[in-house]
Order: C-alpha cells, then sequence, then structure tokens
C-alpha cells in the first residue's frame, strides 16, 4: 500500500476505510465486525471512525474487529493507522481529553493514531489544540488533526497552534463530483504537506452508476467506482476513505489502488466532471 508522508513525522495509507452509519444497530453488529476482520485481511490498514458515529457505536465494531485481528495474527498493530474523531461540543481543553479516553476504552487500544476535531464549534480553537498537544505528549494519541476545515479555518488554526506538535491532516469531502476543494483548499494543504483526507470519494456509491463515467471505466477494464476512487487518490497530497461493508466492495475499492491513470484519462476526467474555477464554500456531508 503506498503512503503519503505526514508533517509530524510517519506515514498513512493513501487507502482506508471509513465505518460511517456503523454500529447504529445491534442486529448489524456480528457483519461489521466481519467486514472490517475482511477488509484487515485484505489488506486495509488505515480505519476512520468517530465518537459520532452510531453515538460511539462504530467505535466499538473497530475495536472487536482489530482485538480480533490481533488476537488471529492477521496484523500487528503497530501495522495498523487508526483514526477517531472528536464532537465539537466536547473539544474544550478538559472535555477533549475525557471524550479521546472513552474512544479509547471503546477501542479497546491504548493509542490512537490520529484524532481529529470533527467540524469547528464554539470552543476556542487554541483550547482544542492545547488538548491535542496535551494527548500527544502523553501518548494517548500520535498525531491530531481537523475535519470539516477550509482554507480560512487553516489560516486561524495555524496561528493557534504555537510551539507545539502540528496539525497532521485535514478531512474533507472530496470526490469527483464534488471537487470545491481542489481550488484553494488542497493547494493550500500541499504548501505545506499536509494531506487531505477524502471522505465519500465515490459520493456514497452514487459515482458507481455514474453513466459517463461508467463508458470511460468500461474501456480501462475497470468500474466506474474504482476510476472514481483513482481519480481521487491520483491527487497528490490525497488520501481516500470510502465506506464498504461487503466483500466485493472491498475488494473493488482496493484495486483502485493499483490503477494508473495516464495524463489523457486524467484529461477526459475533468471534461466529465471539470474542477472549480472559482473558490465555493466547503462541501460538507
Amino acid at each position: 500500500m503506498r503512503k503519503l508522508p505526514l508533517p509530524t513525522g510517519g506515514a498513512m495509507p493513501v487507502l482506508g476505510l471509513g465505518t460511517w452509519q456503523m454500529g447504529e444497530a445491534e442486529a448489524r453488529r456480528a457483519a461489521e465486525v466481519a467486514a472490517l476482520r475482511e477488509a484487515i485481511v485484505l489488506g486495509y490498514r488505515l480505519i476512520d471512525t468517530a465518537e459520532m458515529y452510531g453515538e460511539g457505536g462504530a467505535e466499538t465494531v473497530v475495536g472487536q474487529a482489530v482485538a480480533e485481528a490481533l488476537r488471529a495474527g492477521d496484523v500487528r498493530r503497530e501495522e495498523l493507522f487508526i483514526v477517531s474523531k472528536v464532537y465539537p461540543h466536547n473539544a474544550s481543553r478538559e472535555d477533549t481529553r475525557d471524550a479521546c479516553e472513552r474512544s479509547l476504552q471503546r477501542l479497546g487500544l491504548d493509542a490512537i493514531d490520529l484524532y481529529l476535531l470533527h467540524w469547528r464549534g464554539n470552543h476556542p480553537l487554541r483550547e482544542t489544540v492545547e488538548a491535542m498537544q496535551a494527548l500527544v505528549a502523553d501518548g494517548r494519541i500520535g498525531h491530531w488533526g481537523v475535519s470539516n476545515f477550509d482554507t480560512d479555518d487553516m489560516e486561524e488554526l495555524t496561528q493557534a497552534i504555537g510551539g507545539g506538535p502540528g496539525c497532521a491532516v485535514n478531512q474533507v469531502y472530496l470526490s469527483m463530483g464534488e471537487r470545491g476543494s481542489e481550488f484553494a483548499l488542497l493547494p493550500w494543504l500541499r504548501e505545506r504537506g499536509m494531506p487531505l483526507m477524502a471522505y465519500s470519494p465515490i459520493d456514497q456509491g452514487a459515482l458507481a452508476g455514474d453513466a459517463a463515467l461508467g463508458r470511460l471505466a468500461t474501456r480501462l477494464g475497470v468500474t466506474a467506482a474504482q476510476l472514481a476512487l483513482a481519480a481521487v487518490i491520483a491527487r497528490p497530497g490525497v488520501v481516500a476513505i470510502p465506506k464498504a461493508a461487503r466483500s466485493a466492495h472491498l475488494k473493488e475499492n482496493l484495486a483502485a489502488v493499483d490503477l494508473v491513470l495516464d495524463a489523457a484519462t486524467l484529461a477526459e476526467l475533468d471534461r466529465l466532471r471539470p474542477p472549480p474555477r472559482r473558490k465555493t464554500p466547503l462541501a460538507m456531508i
């Protein structure tokens, strides 16, 4: 699996697995754990979750799957890159630490590899940053970052960081159907060596049925979903975390990592789904 370096040291895989909408129903828990177990066996090493997903339910699912995979010897802990997020209303100096401890308990881990502020809330950024830096210092998280931050938010965040460990990642909505962040935000992040982690990179599966993408994908011998996903991670500095729970989709998405798009194909994609020509508000789901 190809990796991108982090500005705070280390690296993360360019493709991972999202868990939004997991952990919401006990009846689906066994199937969700099984899906994550299969993903790990297939080679997924980046798993993204949040305390918001199923109000901790997704973290519990991830924790069970990881624990089972470790016991079975399918993977070593140091090979995994686990991401979680704190609710904005929990992002005060003290509450961030408490929220992180709850997430660690649900995940069954000693440390979270990357911990994100899910979106901006009412707590001052300086408080959240100080809490994140303290968690890094205490070894409870490896890196910290943000999610759903636009360029002006990132500029303000930079002023709040001070001398401690800086922001490692910004997770935002980016796909072939939603390319707004490519105009200003992605160049800003690239200049600072900070990966953009793209959520919903296949537009929650909608691009898998896109007729125009499908015709181009057929010529390339791949699926529309693979083409849409490969186009996202072909952009320098971008990591993608599509959600998948079915075996076929897990394998399909993973194969997109090996799909190399030449200049002609990228130009055709730009014709089908044009890049932004001006700054627009950051899209969120």
